[in-house]
């Protein structure tokens, strides 16, 4: 029998918990940062309406629980964030504080691709970057602040809506002299857009075109509540907090939590979890099987380590070997089996890191030209000469859903229509959901549950979230938290929610990684504060003192220092110095350190990196 080339994508939208538990008064709002909302008009919707024009392609998206909740505020009126309370701000009442944090903050977009193309939001950007923050302050007028507040908002809501809606055409069109009533309406719009994101996914779930998976509660790092001596599986050396964090019990907690999010949403019982980071170990798959899921996704580094093999590539990145990484595996454990899809870390990293910077029908056409590349290597290794796939083989491709597009023109509009569009011509080649396609497959292969690798998607590791002394710091308050849980027996997540409900989001895997060295952003000191704050709300509902520590920083913000490049890096070679170009490079500091007594070089500093 002849098969196409199954291929099942799996977006992953997912932000952290930004509701800060000592921020209930605070008239900015209780969400210390605005990324839910924003996302929210640009990525979460567009993605799956996108896809709803080509019928015959079938996906899987998964939508983080903390997420869901977050997102609901905002549709419930509940939600609210800095850059919201700035916004509906009138103008003429805005104090010499705010109007700093508005030119510092209301630039938070990639340039390139949600400034550049808007003229008068492209002017004030380089009046920021030309002549400084104080300029800014001194010669602005109340109308420069009014139409920075719109435009920021303006340039987050994706294209497809503009394409859509007269209303979001008619503020484009009108460029500037923005007021408090445009810019009341704007928010007004962006909730609406973000009312329809869970009902649309449903829909398209019911319909069969989509399936909508699950992640543990906050995200957290499963493998690492399990026993955070996890992490020296990949890296027998690596330097560990100083007390081990071993709350296994914790995990069914996030997954029935989790669980009970997406029946309230999807009325459905969910099938496929994503494993936070794509981490995985032997110790909690029985927890995984136990809470009823069917299937669970990670990166092809931890099928190469399960199995003792190491992926070769071809001098064009397709494998020697594809028949080990393109199929399903099944796992067993005492409360059944468990299907497991890896997914092709070099595809999926053309998406998240390559194509935004090139030609969209160019970059459409190397994608395609890797899967007909893989279906021919497929075939070869049949024995036969035969010109169609005699096994049905699944390519998985699985990425983050969101941050991406912002590095793809129109938000990565041109680059999915392209896609879509040669796939639903292309016989050969079937996207499908996972579940569909288990359903009609079952895994052949097991692996032996021993054996499952404990590692994630980035490295076959976990030192992207421990092993840092910053983030050991980190685990050691958090261990000292959970233990001071564990004295108050009578706090359960029934008689004492918001201890727990503190717990879990402190438990949550994306403070750890902006810990310490490997990735930073502008808000690293908010993530730092977050992060703490959450903890000394377990210590408060619990009637306990908190910990001095708690009330300090993890780290020194202001400290710059060298680093090895985060990502993968595109910048424009033209003369011309990008911070935004090599935001993600590495950095060698040569000169201007911090400190009186130290001599500046003409060079500061060096940055460096590499392109996919």
């Amino acid at each position: 029998m002849a098969y196409p080339l199954y291929v099942a994508f799996i977006w992953h939208q997912h932000q952290p918990l930004y509701k800060s538990p000592e921020a209930i008064a605070d008239p900015t709002g209780q969400y210390r940062m605005p990324w839910v909302r924003l996302h929210g008009v640009k990525d979460y919707l567009d993605l799956v309406l996108v896809l709803e024009e080509y019928p015959q392609l079938h996906q899987t998206v998964n939508l983080v629980p903390s997420l869901i909740l977050q997102l609901e505020e905002y549709v419930h009126g509940t939600a609210r964030d800095p850059y919201m309370a700035l916004t509906l701000t009138p103008e003429n009442s805005l104090t010499n504080r705010q109007k700093s944090e508005i030119i510092e903050h209301f630039f938070d977009a990639n340039h390139h691709t949600l400034i550049d193309p808007h003229p008068r939001y492209r002017q004030l950007y380089e009046q920021r970057q030309d002549q400084g923050i104080k300029w800014c302050l001194e010669n602005w007028r109340s109308q420069d602040y009014a139409d920075l507040l719109a435009w920021h908002n303006l340039a987050w809501i994706d294209p497809l809506f503009r394409e859509r809606d007269p209303q979001i055409q008619s503020w484009l069109e009108k460029g500037r002299g923005f007021t408090l009533s445009d810019r009341q309406q704007i928010i007004k719009k962006q909730i609406e857009i973000i009312s329809e994101i869970v009902p649309q996914h449903r829909k398209m779930q019911q319909s069969g075109q989509l399936e909508v998976t699950t992640t543990p509660y906050t995200h957290p790092i499963l493998p690492l509540l399990a026993d955070s001596h996890a992490g020296r599986v990949a890296i027998p050396e690596m330097s560990l907090p100083e007390r081990p964090f071993k709350w296994t019990q914790d995990i069914p907690r996030h997954l029935q939590k989790a669980k009970q999010i997406y029946i309230d949403h999807f009325r459905r019982q969910p099938r496929g979890l994503w494993p936070s980071e794509q981490s995985v170990s032997p110790a909690i798959l029985p927890h995984i099987a136990q809470a009823k899921f069917k299937w669970i996704c990670s990166d092809e580094a931890v099928l190469g380590w399960s199995l003792g093999h190491f992926f070769h590539r071809d001098e064009t990145g397709n494998l020697y070997q594809p028949e080990l990484l393109y199929r399903p595996y099944r796992l067993e454990t005492l409360y059944g089996d468990l299907a497991i899809v890896f997914r092709d870390h070099r595809l999926s990293d053309l998406i998240g890191f390559t194509y935004g910077g090139m030609d969209s029908r160019h970059a459409v056409s190397d994608f395609i030209g890797h899967l007909e590349a893989i279906a021919r290597s497929l075939m070869e290794n049949q024995g036969s000469h035969e010109t169609r796939l005699n096994h049905p083989w699944l390519v998985t491709i699985a990425l983050d859903g969101e941050n991406c597009w912002e590095h793809y023109h129109q938000d990565g509009l041109p680059f999915l229509r392209e896609l879509y569009s040669r796939l639903s011509h292309d016989h050969d080649i079937q996207l499908v959901t996972v579940s569909e396609f288990l359903q009609k497959f079952p895994p052949t292969q097991t692996i032996q549950a021993e054996k499952l690798h404990s590692g994630s998607w980035i490295d076959g590791s976990f030192s992207t979230w421990i092993g840092d002394p910053v983030k050991n710091k980190a685990w050691d308050l958090l261990v000292a938290a959970r233990q001071m849980m564990a004295k108050h027996p009578e706090a359960t997540p029934t008689t004492n929610p918001d201890a727990w409900e503190a717990l879990y989001a402190a438990e949550g895997s994306d403070w750890f990684w902006w810990f310490g060295e490997g990735h930073s952003s502008n808000h690293d000191a908010l993530f730092d504060q977050l992060f703490r704050e959450h903890l000394r709300a377990v210590y408060h509902a619990l009637n306990e003192t908190v910990p001095s520590q708690l009330y300090e920083p993890l780290e020194d913000h202001a400290l710059i220092s060298d680093r090895t490049p985060e990502s993968f890096i595109q910048p424009v070679i033209d003369g011309y110095g990008d911070e935004q170009d090599w935001s993600k490079a590495g950095r060698i500091e040569i000169g201007g350190a911090r400190g009186t007594m130290h001599k500046a070089s003409v060079v500061q500093r060096l940055f460096y990196g590499l392109n996919h």
